[in-house]
């Protein structure tokens, strides 16, 4: 046997494990799924209870059977839903297949910030789209508890079905918009489910006290709930706010109250819209915002730019700290990159990946 055949010979006992080219990226896995909401029975507009629930599972969550995870809770903004985001349908800022599952893959695979590493988090969001565009994410009799279904009956499933690390520490709510909004009296309300929020260019912070009654004519003249679907969008948001903020069990077909009637502002049902604004509620949510560690963003062009420093300055004024950030952008153009590089790098930072801590 030659030299070069007995070195032949023994490298063909040591295989060699080289890299392979052209790899495909690591992937999370997106599912969608049901889940029951016992908070959303018997809600007078007759929405589902039953809701659909998109969920990413990280890259590692297939392959470590043993491993347990911290979830974010994400809350879409209004006239949007959960496939909006995530789904095939996904649009506006998600379009052209840059989801939030590519966004999430990014992230977790990229390595581009140090507190991501290997900190891979659940994501979850519910579909929230109702016959008036959207919830609001209230407690409403009207069109159901949407603070219960999120807090309660969604935490319950996901703790209850995946491989969630359950406790406090480990659950972090963000939302964009409406979501947003959602975000801050969700977790005002129930601190002791999360630990940590990131609101994104909030929504409905001020109170209007002088609304017009134009508006409410407009949806004096509908006729049934049923004429309300596809209505333009300032009249959509009008119901929406009126099923959210000022239901009436007695008051058929619509079961709510609008802020003015027969041309006469209703001071009434103002007073119930402005209780619930966060910037004239978050004075008896003090004690239960100071156990959180909140972001929040908002684009230097959004119409909404004014409104969201403003909550940041009155948390700050009561020493609850906020990472804030004014950014370039507008409402919508840059929720990709802020979701990808700054709101998940947030929870990875912020929430615990082991339990009992």
């Amino acid at each position: 046997m030659t030299r070069g055949t007995r070195l032949l010979t023994a490298l063909a006992a040591f295989p060699l494990f080289l890299p392979a080219q052209n790899s495909a990226p690591i992937q999370g896995t997106y599912t969608r799924i049901r889940v029951h909401g016992k908070s959303l029975e018997g809600n007078l507009s007759g929405e589902p209870a039953d809701r659909d629930v998109s969920i990413y599972l990280p890259p590692s969550y297939q392959t470590q059977g043993n491993r347990r995870y911290p979830v974010v809770y994400l809350l879409h903004g209004y006239t949007n839903s959960d496939v909006g985001w995530f789904g095939p349908e996904s649009r506006g800022s998600f379009a052209n297949g840059n989801t939030m599952t590519a966004a999430a893959d990014r992230a977790f695979t990229s390595g581009a910030t140090a507190e991501l590493g290997t900190n891979e988090l659940i994501l979850v969001m519910p579909n929230a789209y109702t016959m008036y565009q959207g919830s609001m994410f209230s407690n409403s009799v009207t069109t159901g508890d949407w603070e219960g279904f999120i807090a309660k009956d969604l935490v319950a499933y996901m703790d209850g079905h995946y491989r969630t690390i359950p406790e406090r520490a480990s659950r972090g709510l963000a939302g964009h918009s409406m979501g947003g909004y959602g975000t801050f009296r969700i977790a005002a309300k129930y601190p002791q489910v999360f630990s940590s929020i990131y609101i994104l260019s909030a929504c409905c912070l001020t109170a209007n006290l002088n609304p017009n009654p134009q508006g409410s004519a407009a949806a004096e003249a509908l006729k049934s709930p049923e004429a309300a679907k596809g209505a333009p969008r300032g009249l959509a948001t009008l119901l929406a706010e009126a099923a959210a903020w000022s239901p009436n069990p007695g008051n058929p077909p619509f079961y709510f109250d609008l802020p003015a009637k027969d041309g006469k502002v209703q001071s009434a049902v103002v007073a119930k819209w402005v209780a619930n604004a966060p910037l004239a509620m978050i004075d008896q949510y003090v004690t239960s915002l100071k156990t959180l560690r909140i972001g929040m963003d908002v684009g230097d062009k959004d119409g909404l730019s004014a409104s969201n420093r403003e909550l940041s300055r009155v948390l700050n004024s009561y020493g609850i700290p906020t990472a804030f950030e004014v950014y370039d952008g507008d409402h919508t153009n840059h929720i990709v990159d802020r979701m990808e590089k700054i709101v998940l790098p947030f929870f990875a930072k912020n929430l615990s990946f082991q339990a009992g801590r």
